[in-house]
């Protein structure tokens, strides 16, 4: 069994399911996902754009569903009897799904990790007690697992494998259509309906200020979990011309000269890409309340913290306005050298993330785990 309730998710976690095909063509996959996983050949109980969800408030609006999903999957224990369940993030819904299979004896491996290092440690005790296996994709999540005494190894991060080698902006233009020489900025407000309709007019407001200083492409690469419908209708409300590009945030970011990222992954691929960006996010103001009981870290951007200072700047909750946003893009649009100096820094975080082939790694550590399970007395899991 296999889960994945995110888009990120859904797509490691079809990386992952693929090498596994590749040690062994004989293994059977089921669970949560989305496309990608439905494309690598997993059989989907729940597809994961029911699930996604954003804060420690908006989980109640899906509650009844995601537990109605919950049910579902450990009923099928009985029937298909999974030699192996592998998780991918999505932790809330996952720790408790592992839980009840540890205590059903069915060996839990947990692909992607939830982020302890950043708020709610009492999660080791739980991942300790009911987690055979981590894979980590951040090099410090090792060492912080290990003296937990849980059982990790830092497999590298699986973007190495999927974002391309630096090209030029010029190339990137040139591929999806811009004029090579106009000031580019690509706007990346999530992937996530909820997050798309917070974050998205606070990024058009912000692009209507900064036009009227100097002339602007903006650029917007539609994620796959998102209706084209759904995005442009939020646009068409303000005064400002934003192109919409599928299948293509790698060239997008490549091609721009400054982004506006939602912290998450898409932070990391425009690191990946030394694209200059700012960080903005907002949550409700109750979750974000909760959610600041818990966090201890200074920052949330990856980028920064793997980076231990803000080398990218973050505006979050009351300081994500449009006009701090446009303020600080406009200053760095500005600034050539600084935006040098910030790619100079994204280079150095690229290189803390170890080697491709973070998939082949974690699918071995599958195998590993399997071969485990196959003790005298029980059936062969295969690998």
């Amino acid at each position: 069994m296999v889960v994945a309730g995110e888009a990120s998710g859904d797509m490691h976690a079809a990386s992952l399911v693929k090498a596994l095909q590749r040690l062994d063509t004989k293994l059977r996959f089921y669970g949560v996902g989305g496309e990608k996983l439905r494309e690598a050949g997993v059989e989907l109980s729940a597809n994961a754009a029911d699930m996604a969800v954003v804060g420690l408030t908006e989980v109640f609006l899906k509650l009844p569903f995601i537990l109605k999903v919950m049910k579902r999957l450990t009923k099928s224990w009985s029937v298909e009897k999974p030699a192996a369940l592998i998780l991918v993030d999505y932790p809330d819904f996952n720790l408790r799904l592992a839980r009840r299979a540890h205590a059903r004896g069915i060996k839990v491996f947990y692909y992607i990790s939830p982020q302890v290092w950043a708020w709610r440690k009492g999660r080791l005790n739980t991942i300790r007690d009911h987690v055979d296996k981590m894979a980590v994709i951040l090099p410090f999540e090792e060492t912080l697992y290990r003296q937990a005494g849980i059982d990790a190894d830092f497999v590298g991060h699986p973007l190495l494998d999927m974002v391309p080698p630096v090209s030029t902006q010029a190339s990137a233009r040139e591929k999806i259509g811009l004029p090579p020489e106009i000031c580019t900025v690509s706007l990346l407000p999530g992937s996530r309906p909820g997050e798309v309709a917070r974050l998205l007019p606070l990024c058009l407001k912000a692009a209507e200020e900064m036009q009227r200083h100097r002339e602007i492409r903006f650029v917007l690469p539609l994620a796959s979990t998102l209706s084209p419908d759904f995005v442009s209708g939020i646009i068409a409300r303000h005064q400002v011309k934003v192109s919409l590009v599928s299948d293509a945030i790698y060239d997008v970011l490549a091609a721009s000269d400054l982004a506006i990222v939602a912290s998450g992954t898409a932070t990391l691929e425009a690191a990946l890409l030394e694209t200059p960006m700012i960080v903005i996010y907002r949550v409700s103001r109750l979750s974000y309340l909760l959610g600041r009981m818990f966090i201890q870290v200074k920052n949330i951007g990856l980028v920064n913290i793997m980076a231990g200072t803000t080398i990218v700047p973050e505006l979050i909750q009351g300081t994500a306005s449009p006009e701090r946003i446009a303020s600080l893009a406009t200053a760095l649009l500005d600034d050539p050298e600084a935006r040098t100096k910030m790619k100079a820094a994204l280079s150095r975080i690229k290189q803390q993330l170890g080697m491709p082939g973070a998939a082949e790694r974690a699918a071995r550590l599958v195998g590993e785990l399997l071969k485990r399970r196959n003790s005298p007395g029980e059936d062969k899991a295969g690998i």
